[in-house]
């Protein structure tokens, strides 16, 4: 079949110093992990660490020993057991704060791991951020503040209304992504992620307010605006260190081949593996990220058999299902795309922090794994490195969360830096906090 990507640039993904001193921004590279994740002993730069558990603590999928691929002398640790953990915040006090969507709540964690809820009765609470005593929560249709002190809130106020979600009678109770997130900027305007309806739904981009977007609002709060579109479900949302605004999407699933030969047209498991890339883009205001028209390619030569395959840089190519002849949106005409990840990753949370050593600042994405993808796609923390003020290509921090048949035990959601110097992992499989330390 051509245009399969078989072979990968660069090789393995393990954090290396040579890695994370490469600034090379434009520059072909490889960031697809094994299909299926490597064993422990096959990841080259990485060691194999044993997750540690508290005493007493033995329930799944802790009841045997678990183990996770690591950088060299790395210690990884249960530190907590939050059900259904998902995006990550450190308090001004040093507490790290853990939305549950699902338990429509927000828990405050101290430094021993103790549990105890910081607010409830919440609609899918998921995005959280701080602007020094002020906590943003982002449910699945708004946004609130809260005043933080000493782990407690208080003086809820709602700064954006109106937000999609399955309620909204526009969408009859079908919308596949009502959880949002949130981030501040320096100059605290609000950026809100609106995930699309479905997969394919074009008529996300005429909505009010759009889907398939970061939305902004003013600081304070207000009507939102279109910031960026085309962002099928940017979920990773974070500002970098020089004020940026940045995104990790999850984009579409079974997209058509796109080019010249028998297999026009023909939604192959073979292509759809490895096709549309997963973005992880620098947004600016009117950014385009293509979707539904336009994919991001990963391949080196388009069209040909057993292209080799780069997640740097790369350029948009039409969607055969929804803009074959173009007309649509100009894909020729869209910036080329950053840095990205493997098709069907389900990049999440996305943080940047500086990790020990000399692996220095960067991005931190929980890559939670494909759904249905054929053999499914690993789950793994990943690590780029911020360099003359972009990201370099990913690498793999912790991997080991799926066995060699595929199935998982742990799904990564997001990986923050906390004010010890350790790392700090929400597991929402496992119902775990790891925290994670150099040796």
């Amino acid at each position: 079949m051509g245009g399969l990507a078989r072979a990968v640039i660069g090789g393995s993904l393990v954090l290396t110093l040579a890695a994370c001193s490469d600034s090379s921004a434009g520059a072909p590279r490889a960031t697809v992990p094994s299909s299926v994740g490597p064993s422990l002993a096959a990841v080259p730069g990485l060691a194999t660490a044993t997750v540690r558990t508290p005493a007493g603590d033995d329930a799944s999928p802790f009841n045997k020993k678990r183990q996770l691929s690591a950088p060299p002398g790395w210690e990884v640790t249960v530190w907590a057991r939050v059900p259904g953990a998902r995006l990550l915040a450190w308090t001004p006090d040093r507490r790290l704060l853990v939305s549950r969507p699902s338990a429509g709540d927000v828990v405050v964690l101290t430094a021993s791991g103790t549990e105890t809820t910081l607010v409830g009765g919440l609609d899918q609470p998921h995005g959280l951020a701080f602007d020094g005593d002020t906590l943003y929560v982002a449910e699945s249709n708004q946004v609130d503040t809260f005043t933080y002190r000493d782990g407690a809130v208080s003086g809820k106020n709602v700064v954006v209304r109106g937000l999609p979600d399955a309620k909204s009678a526009e969408l009859g109770g079908a919308y596949a992504h009502a959880l949002k997130s949130v981030a501040i900027g320096k100059d605290k305007t609000i950026y809100i992620s609106v995930g699309s309806t479905g997969n394919v739904s074009p008529d996300d981009r005429d909505a009010t307010p759009e889907r398939a977007t970061i939305l902004k609002a003013p600081p304070g709060g207000g009507t939102p605006t279109t910031y960026a579109r085309g962002v099928r479900n940017g979920t990773g949302l974070a500002i970098d260190p020089d004020g940026g605004v940045w995104t990790a999407v999850n984009n579409r699933d079974n997209v058509a081949y796109p080019y010249n030969g028998p297999e026009r047209g023909d939604v192959k498991q073979d292509y759809v593996n490895d096709h549309p890339l997963e973005p992880l883009a620098k947004l600016t205001p009117g950014r385009d990220l293509g979707w539904p028209y336009c994919n991001p390619d990963p391949d080196l030569k388009p069209g040909a058999a057993d292209t080799p395959l780069s997640y740097t840089h790369r350029p948009f190519v039409r969607d055969l299902q929804t803009n074959a002849g173009g007309s649509k949106l100009d894909c020729s005409a869209l910036p080329p795309v950053e840095q990205g990840m493997g098709a069907h990753s389900a990049p999440l949370g996305l943080s940047f922090g500086t990790l020990p050593g000399a692996y220095g600042a960067g991005a931190l994405v929980g890559v939670h794994g494909s759904w249905n993808r054929k053999p499914p796609r690993a789950p793994e923390v990943s690590f780029f490195a911020w360099r003359d003020g972009t990201l370099g290509p990913q690498q793999t921090l912790l991997s080991g969360f799926q066995n060699a048949d595929g199935s998982r035990w742990g799904r990564p959601v997001m990986a923050v830096m906390g004010p010890d110097g350790a790392l700090y992992v929400s597991d929402d499989l496992a119902g775990a906090i790891y925290r994670v330390t150099a040796g």
